[in-house]
């Protein structure tokens, strides 16, 4: 499908103008742009520019502490946690950094038949997961009576079926699948998931038609004005991203901008959350083995603190690309949602009861190979409140109505007892004595914390779930 829309709004030419004023940054604009942030009204085009040049150590640790006291400020010690199912790996496309492009022969294909879907849920829910982010390669098989997009349709509605014992289902489901026309993102709307999710993978147009060779994914501007149409469609919370390592970092952060810029003056809003995944090794890739672009440690560090305080209430996902260290440096930086006990293959939640990985049908590599109940020991001791709410979904505080609550601070009123909340209901339902020790003392220590008014509240939340309530949010 051809795209009738221009993604106009992507001035390379201001983009290569920003960046080169910005190349030998002055110490004393770095620390304005930085005590600005601080106010937690966001930085503009030019300061994000500047940002990304800076290299002297001290204008380093400058920028990460103010990314760390932002984080703070706004999110407090709550990170949200999910796990992303994948349903098939069939795609049309040729994109040289993927494992799923069409001519990988490498590539192990499946698609999940409802009844696999259903059993991959069930693992989830019994490890206590409550969302997942549902991913699918850019083409759908007919599966059973399922053809196109109504498979993923079907996908959605079992997932949601699935009810196991007190309280365990998935209670949202965030997607990552093809754009769509406006029509088809109406019909996605009802099937009532949270978070449309979208990678443009680099806002570099050359390199973008330089690595997507073949399938609709070569249209630039349809992919790029995808995220409109999910907005006219009435989807109010999506997610952008960019996958670093193909081309200039800087360039491919400041299109990130630029698209959020947009974003907010068509719609008022921006975008929920931003994905910041570096190209990892992939079955059959040897662009992703080699990156163009790689990106370093520090620079990845610095992308993630430049974003919290570019946009400051914008979710910040870091995937399982990233090894365990990485993902604890990013974590008071400014990420605030993580995947946990990731599988990237269709059907590697049931592959891994039986011990066996099917490497061969995997999107990419994974970093982190450690267990939802290991990554909640592990971020519970170093003091974050691991959090599996989804009550702002399911209360309709989305879109603007989010921003609305989250930039006068009053939705940390909601979050702080919500993550409490469902934090006890896994650590009752799903934890071994040490986790359920090690996070009840992570629970007492943020309730000392917590004004009395929120405190209050999140102890009477807390009494309900002690007594065998499920699902305790406001």
């Amino acid at each position: 499908m051809k795209s009738s829309e221009v993604a106009t709004w992507l001035d390379e030419a201001e983009i290569a103008t920003a960046l080169q004023n910005s190349s030998t940054p002055d110490a004393a604009h770095v620390e304005d742009i930085i005590q600005k942030s601080l106010e937690l009204n966001g930085l503009d085009f030019q300061d994000v520019a500047v940002l990304s040049h800076i290299r002297q150590p001290e204008q380093l640790q400058s920028l990460f502490d103010a990314a760390k006291r932002v984080k703070e400020t706004i999110y407090g010690r709550r990170l949200v946690l999910f796990a992303p199912l994948y349903v098939s790996n069939h795609c049309g496309n040729e994109c040289l950094y993927c494992a799923f492009r069409r001519s990988n022969t490498a590539l192990h294909r499946r698609a999940l038949q409802l009844d696999e879907i259903r059993r991959e849920t069930e693992i989830l829910v019994d490890q206590g997961h409550k969302r997942v982010l549902l991913v699918a390669g850019e083409a759908y098989p007919a599966v059973g009576s399922s053809k196109g997009l109504d498979y993923i349709f079907d996908a959605i509605r079992t997932i949601y079926e699935v009810k196991n014992g007190n309280g365990g289902e998935i209670r949202r489901i965030n997607v990552n699948i093809a754009p769509l026309a406006t029509e088809e993102f109406r019909a996605l709307k009802e099937t009532g998931i949270g978070t449309y999710q979208l990678f443009q993978e680099t806002y570099h147009r050359a390199t973008y038609a330089a690595v997507h060779v073949g399938g609709v994914k070569k249209d630039y501007d349809w992919r790029a004005t995808a995220v409109d149409r999910a907005m006219e469609a009435g989807i109010d919370d999506v997610g952008l991203g960019v996958l670093f390592g193909l081309a200039d970092w800087r360039f491919d952060l400041l299109g990130l901008m630029a698209h959020i810029r947009h974003l907010e003056a068509r719609f008022g809003v921006g975008c929920h959350t931003v994905s910041v995944p570096r190209i990892e090794p992939a079955c059959g890739s040897d662009m992703a083995a080699t990156p163009p672009h790689a990106v370093s440690d520090t620079d990845f560090l610095k992308i993630t603190a430049i974003l919290r305080l570019a946009v400051p209430y914008t979710g910040i996902i870091m995937s399982t690309r990233e090894n365990a260290d990485t993902r604890r440096a990013t974590l008071e930086l400014g990420v605030s949602q993580i995947s946990a006990g990731s599988r990237t293959n269709p059907g590697g939640y049931a592959e891994s009861l039986d011990q066996t990985r099917d490497e061969d049908a995997a999107q990419f590599q994974l970093g982190d190979h450690r267990s939802l109940e290991e990554v909640v020991k592990d971020i519970s001791a170093l003091g974050y409140i691991p959090s599996f709410c989804t009550a702002c979904y399911r209360l309709g505080r989305t879109g603007h109505d989010f921003m609305d609550m989250a930039k006068p601070g009053l939705i940390k009123e909601k979050c702080g007892p919500n993550a409490l909340s469902t934090f006890l209901e896994y650590l009752l339902d799903y934890t071994k004595t040490e986790t359920r020790t090690a996070g009840l003392s992570a629970i007492d220590l943020e309730l000392a914390d917590m004004d009395g008014k929120v405190r209050r509240l999140s102890e009477r939340m807390l009494e309900r779930v002690h007594a065998g309530k499920r699902d305790v949010f406001c």
